[in-house]
């Protein structure tokens, strides 16, 4: 689920120096079209077992949302062979911890298990794609899970329709428009059979990345995922020709209001291209540049100097087919959003017509530096890399050269970025205040 705006601001990196240890690692297919990722450590008595599915929010019918997040939580209710509830408890009784996530583009599935476990991870994984249990018991039950969730980390929480609101404006046309937790009027309507044939479509191995990492015996694991994953028969081949959004050529101007909220924000929203390019990775460290830490340029201005903001901040939400670059600010006393709005634009315009200094890309590069060394740390870090990088980019071996493209950009690369994405005429500016009124 995404953060709220609040947490969102206070993200930060640790300026330490650091040097990254190549991540050695082995890939290969299975017959019925099961990528597998596999990375041995024996530094320690831990593995990590998972499997990302290359199904996400985007890929639900319009009236049908939330289905790939639901999914998520359904499928930990039990298999063939794992009985209804038993699977946290197989997990802590072998000394393990396991969790899932879902995006607008995938989802993902992981165990970390004493290493003398690791058969156990295997297994259960294979039994969540080959046997899962899918009735209306089990739908009923996460039904109310979900909407709880939704009440607790969305309807209830400050600032937790921020993303729902700004999603709406910036996509007419792509399924990004709408929510990864998705409306629970859909699953409420939604049939037994609907949930069922999302399972058979989008939960087939040819649509998904295994990955173990740790301390395996690389032969071992081979053999066991063959006798686990092998015999799962290959899905229909999945086609995905979504809708290209038209280009925003306006300012567009909406207003949005939330019941939970005292202070209201403002925020600046600008469609910009997919995660896989490099202007992607030259947004990233705009982002950084302007908010990242009480020395970056918009915190230090806005907070620190002229007292017009409680909190400002400039993040890249980079996803697969598209992104969305933010910058919001909560005002101070009696600034007006207007004011706040126009003070953020100053900074946008001096990085449109300077290139940051040298002292401020070294910096960058630093922070970029250290984050690339800290997301391969732990051979959990590393599973989830694998399978990332495999799946959304297209590229195992980014786990490794991603950095070279950070280092790689210029401070003139930064600069086009802002010209190129950071216009008034290509954004949306949503006013999001803190009480119902008369629309």
């Amino acid at each position: 689920m995404k953060k709220n705006i609040l947490a969102l601001a206070s993200l930060c990196l640790v300026g330490l120096s650091a040097t990254a240890q190549e991540v050695k690692y082995e890939e290969y297919d299975l017959d019925n079209g099961m990528h597998v990722i596999l990375h041995q450590d024996n530094s320690a008595p831990v593995v990590t077992t998972s499997v990302m599915y290359h199904v996400g929010a985007k890929d639900e019918n319009p009236e049908r949302t939330g289905f790939a997040h639901f999914f998520e939580h359904l499928l930990f209710e039990g298999t063939e062979n794992i009985p209804r509830g038993e699977w946290f408890t197989i997990v802590t009784s072998n000394g393990g911890s396991n969790n899932a996530n879902t995006t607008d583009d995938r989802t993902y599935y992981y165990e970390v298990f004493p290493s003398n476990s690791v058969e156990l991870g295997l297994w259960m994984e294979s039994e969540r794609l080959m046997h899962p249990i899918i009735n209306q018991v089990g739908v009923d039950t996460q039904n109310e899970v979900v909407k709880e969730e939704k009440r607790l980390r969305v309807d209830n929480a400050p600032y937790g329709k921020f993303f729902e609101n700004v999603k709406k404006h910036m996509f007419k046309k792509h399924p990004y428009r709408w929510t990864t937790i998705g409306e629970m009027e859909h699953l409420d309507a939604a049939t037994l059979e609907e949930f069922q044939a999302f399972n058979k479509k989008f939960y087939v191995p040819n649509n998904a990345v295994l990955v173990v990492a740790g301390d395996i015996d690389v032969p071992a694991v081979k053999k066991m995922i063959q006798d686990y994953f092998g015999p799962i028969p290959r899905g229909e081949e999945i086609t995905r020709n979504f809708p290209k959004e038209d280009p925003i050529t306006e300012q567009i101007n909406a207003k949005a209001y939330d019941a939970n909220i005292q202070i209201p924000a403002v925020v600046a929203a600008y469609r910009t291209p997919s995660m896989k390019e490099r202007d992607a990775y030259a947004l990233d460290m705009l982002s950084n540049y302007l908010s990242d830490g009480k020395s970056s340029k918009l915190y230090k201005k806005l907070v620190d100097e002229k007292k017009m903001a409680l909190q400002v901040g400039a993040f890249n939400n980079s996803q697969e087919d598209y992104g969305t670059y933010i910058l919001f600010g909560l005002p101070l006393g009696d600034v007006t959003l207007n004011d706040l709005m126009n003070e953020i634009d100053e900074e946008i315009v001096k990085v449109q017509n300077e290139l940051i200094s040298e002292r401020d890309y070294q910096k960058l590069q630093n922070k970029f530096e250290n984050q690339f060394v800290n997301s391969n740390a732990s051979v959990e870090g590393i599973a989830n890399s694998l399978a990332r990088y495999y799946m959304l980019y297209g590229d195992t071996a980014l786990i490794n050269k991603e950095i070279e493209i950070y280092r790689s950009i210029t401070r003139e690369e930064i600069q086009e970025v802002a010209k190129k994405y950071l216009n008034t005429n290509q954004r949306l500016v949503l006013e999001y205040l803190p009480e119902e009124k008369d629309q």
